[in-house]
């Protein structure tokens, strides 16, 4: 039986997005379930970010839908989106905490035991009382990963949150991840980084030129890709 305020799983049926008269997203069709992360891979302007955005409803498809099955009677309350660049408030660390659950009408007190809980996942207690926006890169990105948390959401959408980061924290952000999909959070992720992809991944989509060509066991994936761009790709050959 699934729990009342489940919105997985998700289903994108033929999505199609243009813009510009320039068709970004073509007859894409898949479903996600609770379970490992997911990865999605493709070449550059494949439509990955796109792709998220229609899944997480910042965009408007232009052709199908994205339908969420579970009974949760509104699925905007069950997810949230971590960006590549972070958007922090001109307030603390703990202040850019504890925001998004007033906003979600949490009482003071349950936003500092979830504010603390979330300081303490992604290790930055001792930052606390820090103005957010003088963060390092990756702290800041590890504070947007807290934020997202805090909020207890079933799907964690992240669009390539280690982009821009050094090894170091990559690694910090690599470890989060992994905690929070230990917890039962659904992650669906992208990255240009197939190294990461390995580490990450229980399932791969794999974009190109707008259109979904592969989707299953990242194992699989990795081993004996079905299509030859998913090949060409993993071989780290230029695609068009």
């Amino acid at each position: 039986m699934r729990a009342p305020d489940a919105i997985l799983p998700l289903r994108a049926e033929g999505l199609g997005f243009r813009a510009g008269g320039v068709a970004v997203l073509q007859d894409v069709s898949f479903t996600l379930a609770a379970g490992p992360p997911t990865l999605i891979l493709g070449p550059n302007g494949a439509g990955k970010s796109v792709l998220l955005r229609l899944l997480h409803g910042l965009l408007a498809p232009s052709a199908g839908r994205v339908a969420w099955d579970g009974p949760a009677p509104d699925p905007r309350r069950h997810q949230a989106m971590v960006f590549q660049r972070p958007v922090l408030l001109r307030r603390s660390v703990l202040a850019n905490l504890r925001y998004p659950l007033f906003l979600a009408g949490l009482d003071r007190a349950e936003q500092d035991a979830r504010a603390a809980e979330a300081l303490a996942l992604v290790g930055l207690e001792a930052l606390a009382d820090r103005p957010a926006r003088r963060l390092s890169g990756g702290e800041q990105q590890r504070l947007a990963l807290a934020r997202a948390a805090a909020l207890r959401p079933e799907v964690l959408f992240l669009d390539e949150p280690c982009a821009s980061l050094d090894p170091a924290a990559t690694g910090a952000v690599e470890q989060i991840i992994q905690a929070l999909a230990a917890r039962g959070t659904k992650l669906v992720m992208t990255t240009h980084d197939l190294a990461q992809a390995r580490r990450l991944a229980g399932e791969i989509a794999f974009l190109h030129r707008g259109r979904l060509l592969e989707h299953g066991p990242a194992a699989r994936f990795f081993a004996s890709p079905e299509t030859g761009e998913a090949a060409a790709f993993l071989r780290g050959e230029l695609i068009w």
